[in-house]
């Protein structure tokens, strides 16, 4: 996010103190280890964070709408959480509308798994498993840990007065800063709930080998053809060594318990994803050859060849891979384009230089330059000044107004201006009836008719060719691997044939 760095050194020290005051909890005791611990943050106010962030989290995502997935995380979770170190926190369990790989939980109790992750599970053991991975970043306060740990850090920070401008701010993305935070774990916190995953798991009866056999999947993917890497594994060890270390967690815990029964649950989980949707869902907009399109509005503009973008629910970010510059789609506010204009200048504290009404393809538009000024100290104490230029178009698109910004520094906007206007002016209505119906893929969960290969089954069931190392790893096997008759697996269509 855009930091506003106060010019005076008394006032962020003064900050921090009363910072360090409002969370102080001193040397808690930590509810895994039973063993204390510094600790800037209370357990109400981990409560009152977690809170907080949900609300934000879920109008990032949004909710995926699937009445039985989401009931069956819930059951699974509640039953785990009150297995836990910390049985009386009032955890949620939520299934999140995106594609990415991930789950992660955000203190106070409150878990996510998204359906990207959902769809890579092969049997409800797995899915254990790294629910009570999760479960334990919560149990074990790693959350809290790591706030206490980065509001310490700051100190050098601000006694340098670093003057540091990104462009998220933009987004609306002013609390995601703080969820970043909260999500990024050290190894030894991850190694913790990996064995946290494998003992919660463990008691509810799963057979946390299975656990040990996700992380394979993760380790494929890192590598996988498209070069994905789940957010899931950003900060987390590598995957190879994790699965591994479980299975060895794993095997102990089962010898130290013999004669108790571990479920895996392989058909019952394919059986209920069966259906679930599968990539990205091209009703809240695709992008296909340079081109963003979207269904549901109606309406498509050009990016940027090799420029990357970032869909949600709320907004369409588009940046190259510098990251110097970044243009964003989001609605106005206003019932005009220069109320939406002023409501813009409000929000971000721009000042407009230039303001001029533009026709985009026959749609009426306003385009408006503004700068960003920081003013600020930098490392030496000195007076400094920062200058983001800007670039806006409101375009006026039946009842509602589209917003684009694009944003760079001073030095780099001249670079970047002509790129953003090509997105901006080459917004036009949407007619192409193959991308108006466009529609999500899913899984669909198919029973062998007789003994064969995974890649004859991927053959069988008329799956492309260039993605059966994809769908390989999404059903966590070898194209090589022989299946028996009856072996339950996850191919992928469109309806109506797409």
């Amino acid at each position: 996010m855009i930091r506003t760095i106060l010019p005076y050194r008394s006032l962020l020290l003064t900050g921090l103190v009363l910072a360090l005051s409002f969370f102080w909890d001193g040397c808690a005791v930590n509810p895994v280890s039973g063993k204390k611990q510094f600790m800037l943050m209370s357990e109400s106010q981990e409560l009152a964070l977690g809170k907080q962030s949900d609300p934000s989290i879920v109008a990032q995502f949004g909710m995926y709408q699937d009445e039985e997935l989401q009931a069956f995380l819930n059951t699974k979770g509640q039953e785990m959480a009150a297995i836990s170190h910390r049985p009386d926190l009032p955890f949620e369990f939520k299934l999140l509308d995106s594609p990415v790989v991930n789950a992660f939980a955000v203190p106070g109790g409150y878990v996510y798994f998204t359906r990207g992750i959902m769809a890579h599970f092969n049997n409800e053991a797995q899915f254990a498993g790294v629910l009570g991975h999760e479960i334990g970043h919560v149990t074990a306060r790693h959350s809290a840990r790591q706030y206490s740990r980065t509001v310490l850090a700051q100190v050098g920070l601000i006694a340098g007065m670093i003057i540091s401008p990104e462009f998220a701010q933009f987004g609306n993305e002013a609390s995601q800063g703080m969820q970043l935070l909260l999500l990024k774990y050290g190894r030894d916190a991850e190694s913790e709930s990996d064995k946290l995953g494998v003992e919660y798991s463990s008691q509810v009866g799963y057979d946390a080998h299975e656990m040990a056999g996700f992380f394979a999947t993760l380790d494929r993917l890192t590598g996988g053809p498209e070069g994905r890497l789940p957010t899931f594994m950003s900060t987390h060890p590598d995957p190879a060594d994790r699965n591994q270390k479980v299975g060895q967690m794993a095997g102990q815990w089962q010898r130290r318990h013999q004669g108790q029964n571990y479920e895996v649950g392989r058909d019952s989980y394919l059986r209920m994803i069966d259906g679930l949707m599968y990539g990205e869902d091209p009703r809240q907009g695709f992008v296909e050859n340079d081109n963003f399109y979207h269904p549901e509005l109606k309406f498509q503009y050009p990016i940027p060849s090799g420029w990357r973008t970032a869909n949600s629910p709320q907004q369409v970010q588009m940046a190259p891979e510098d990251g110097k510059a970044v243009v964003i789609l989001q609605l106005g506010q206003g019932a005009s384009l220069e109320a939406a204009a002023q409501a813009a200048g409000e929000k971000y504290s721009l000042r407009t230089t230039a303001s001029q009404r533009r026709t985009v393809n026959g749609i009426s538009a306003l385009e408006v330059y503004a700068d960003l000024v920081q003013e600020g100290q930098d490392a030496n104490g000195q007076p400094a000044q920062q200058v983001l230029k800007t670039v806006s178009y409101y375009i006026q698109y039946g009842e509602l107004i589209y917003h684009f910004i694009g944003v760079s520094s001073e030095q780099d906007f001249v670079s970047y201006r002509g790129r953003m206007l090509n997105i901006m002016t080459g917004f036009r209505s949407l007619s192409d009836p193959d991308k108006l119906n466009r529609q999500a893929e899913r899984l669909k969960i198919q029973t062998l008719d007789r003994e064969m290969t995974v890649r004859e089954a991927f053959a069988r069931y008329q799956q492309p060719s260039d993605r059966h190392e994809e769908l390989a790893i999404l059903n966590g096997m070898e194209l090589t691997t022989r299946l028996p008759k009856g072996t339950l697996i996850k191919t992928v269509t469109r309806p109506n044939g797409q």
